[in-house]
């Protein structure tokens, strides 16, 4: 069945039955139309967010929500744009009197510019012959006018209130249609010009003033209703910003990079600009690398200016907008102020240039490429407690010099409860040398730890790994390195998989039943194995029958031992749903991963990755078995109870771990005799 919400939105796609392309404001304006069908004929649903008096025309993605800028909205019903009601009749059903500009202007809520326009003799203008645009400031305009600005306005009508209106002014009709994003129009004061903005959200602006009520047509043009009193504009990006003492730093630092030239050019760009507070917030040491370093210094300043120019008003949700530096920075808004990433750091808004728009923030945006990998390890709220263990254990001074490495940052989940020597130990080995990008890593590739120590990589469907670690977030690359998030404490191989069984207590009767089988020399050869292993606790939970019956028959135990090795090295981490490998006797054995812990044929795997320079070794607690027909076409995430469990075996005939260790030892002993008989 198709969503009502999908429906109504396909009503106002931008293109009208003719084939000729709707402006975003007139598809957002038929949008509210069809929301306000119910109310009557010509009704549009309008949405207000709660606290404030600002109304917009309902899109799609805002109704869906019911929220503009965060807060919570109010939906009401205005007639349409050059419609207006009849008493006792439903919705806005008659067409608004086609009358001239200065009566149209005092009918749609700016009868502060009527009065303004009859003090500064232009009503008979605008009442006269001619074709004109009139962006007309609302009353609410008006009344927030710094009152030294109003009073300087009123005190001189015949020139400065008379340039100010005519600075509103076009000298031909231009409807919503035609005022297409980032076009200028030469207004009735010297020629100035004023700057239109049409966003894809339907939001159309002047000089950054929002169009609140547009196209509102009379005899002898057309009505803007506008937001704000709009003034002209003269400086470009870089005057503007060098005539304002709150940018000293700003300013330097725009000279030094060598950006001065851009912020001149032709262009529309939106500048976040920081103030010298938001610099002097910035630790000395950081901001004076940064400010020495021409290549750190010139991303900075990137990441502070936006590819396209974007008016506040034209910002009602989170957009991802682009940097010059080229990563993206998520723009919003909450309430009436704009945000950045989340975080409320705008000030003052809307300063106007030529080529483009200033917002001023308070505090400094400093991008990954122009960090230290300490920086960036400090920067993720993930990893903090790596960091204190890195500076614990002397090697804070790699990650802030300027050596290209590659860091590898455990997760604070994957140190919880770990002895804070073992974890500064193993550190040593998560840096390594060369400033690498996960992008580049391959199957099988050896990287070189600063401590020498060499480090696989395993490429999976669903994952990539170093060694045992694998990639928890997207990469961070900063000015001289790399920074991997990775989710386990990483373990360089220790020895062959046949050393690493020896060196674990855990595996006794293994090695015996490994060395009795005459398996010894393949699990010590180079290569690549998953050993999925049993401990002395699966052994023991075997029967005595059982037992014999291998030691007797050495195919058998051979046999049994390679159902649990499989070719390629299987990290848990590479795990997922489906996951099958083929054991060297040609099965299939089904994993699985269920609350962290990974399944083979539905036994749990108790401890896993113990890395081996020719593989990697998974101990598990109970001997893994074929699985019957039918699990084989399940996927075998885990067992309801346990197959093959210690606690399934304890009451047949089951023996001590030790007795069947001399039993392995008795059998190897006697093949040895029989052997030097012959």
């Amino acid at each position: 069945m198709t969503s009502p919400i999908f429906f109504s939105c396909l009503l106002v796609l931008t293109w009208s039955q003719s084939g000729v392309a709707r402006s975003p404001y007139q598809a957002v304006l038929q949008h509210s139309r069809v929301r306000g069908r119910q109310q009557g004929p010509n009704v549009c649903a309008m949405q207000q967010p709660r606290g404030s008096d600002k109304k917009y025309f309902a899109n799609c993605k805002q109704w869906y929500h019911r929220k503009i800028c965060n807060q919570p909205t109010v939906v009401t019903y205005e007639c349409c744009p050059g419609y207006e009601k009849i008493p006792g009749e439903r919705g806005c059903p008659a067409a608004l009197p086609l009358v001239n500009i200065y009566q149209t202007v005092g009918a749609v809520g700016a009868s502060t510019t009527k009065m303004y326009a009859d003090r500064a003799q232009l009503r008979e203008e605008i009442e006269g012959p001619g074709s004109f645009t009139f962006f007309a400031p609302s009353n609410q305009a008006w009344a927030a006018l710094p009152t030294e600005i109003l009073d300087a306005l009123v005190s001189n009508v015949n020139i400065e209130l008379l340039n100010a209106l005519h600075y509103h002014m076009i000298e031909r009709r231009l409807t919503s249609e035609e005022l297409k994003h980032g076009s200028s129009f030469s207004s009735m004061y010297q020629d100035y010009h004023v700057h239109v903005h049409h966003y894809s959200n339907g939001i159309v602006t002047v000089n950054c003033a929002r169009l609140i009520k547009p196209d509102q047509h009379a005899t002898n043009g057309i009505v803007h209703v506008v937001d704000r009193v709009i003034t002209a504009v003269s400086n470009n990006l870089h005057a503007l910003i060098d005539v304002d003492d709150d940018l000293e730093t700003l300013r330097t630092a725009i000279a030094a990079a060598g950006l001065s030239d851009l912020l001149q050019s032709e262009g529309q760009y939106t500048v976040l600009a920081p103030t010298d507070e938001a610099f002097r917030k910035i630790p000395p040491e950081t901001l004076n690398r940064i400010l020495g370093d021409p290549v750190s210094l010139r991303d900075l300043l990137n990441y502070h200016i936006l590819k396209n120019m974007r008016c506040a008003e034209s910002i009602v949700s989170g957009t991802p907008m682009e940097t010059l530096q080229g990563t993206v920075l998520e723009v919003g808004c909450d309430r009436d102020g704009l945000t950045i990433n989340g975080k409320a750091v705008v000030g003052k808004k809307d300063q106007l240039a030529t080529n483009g728009v200033v917002h001023y923030i308070d505090q400094l945006l400093i991008p990954d490429s122009a960090k230290t990998l300490l920086e960036l390890a400090e920067s993720s709220d993930v990893t903090t407690t790596a960091i204190k263990m890195f500076a614990q254990a002397g090697l804070s001074g790699h990650l802030k010099g300027s050596e290209a490495l590659t860091v590898l940052v455990p997760l604070d989940d994957a140190l919880a409860g770990m002895p804070a020597a073992d974890v500064g130990k193993a550190l040593s080995h998560h840096i390594v040398r060369g400033l690498l990008s996960s992008k580049s890593l391959y199957h099988n590739q050896e990287l070189e730890t600063l401590s020498g120590v060499k480090l696989r990589v395993f490429v999976y469907r669903n994952n990539l790994c170093i060694e045992n670690a694998c990639l928890a977030a997207h990469d961070k690359t900063g000015r001289y390195g790399t920074m991997f998030t990775v989710d386990n404490l990483l373990t360089p191989p220790a020895g062959t998989i046949m050393d690493v069984l020896k060196a674990d207590d855990r595996f006794s009767v293994l090695v015996g039943a490994i060395q009795v089988a005459g398996m010894t020399e393949l699990l010590n050869q180079p290569g690549a194995l998953t050993f999925f292993a049993p401990t002395d606790a699966a052994f023991r939970a075997m029967s005595r029958p059982r037992v014999d019956e291998l030691l007797r028959d050495r195919r058998q135990l051979s046999a049994l031992l390679k159902f649990h090795l499989a070719e390629g090295t299987l990290v848990r981490g590479g795990v997922s749903s489906h996951t099958r490998v083929e054991n060297l006797l040609g099965d299939k054995l089904e994993l699985g991963a269920r609350n962290y812990t990974v399944f083979v044929n539905r036994v749990p795997v108790i401890h896993g990755d113990l890395m081996a320079t020719n593989g990697v070794v998974h101990g598990v607690d109970d001997v893994v078995e074929a699985l019957p027909p039918k699990a084989e076409r399940e996927q075998a995430d885990g067992p309801t109870t346990s197959i093959g469990s210690s606690s399934a075996h304890s009451e047949s005939g089951s023996f001590r771990d030790d007795n069947l260790f001399q039993k392995v030892l008795q059998s190897r002993s006697s093949r040895t005799m029989s052997v030097a008989g012959q």
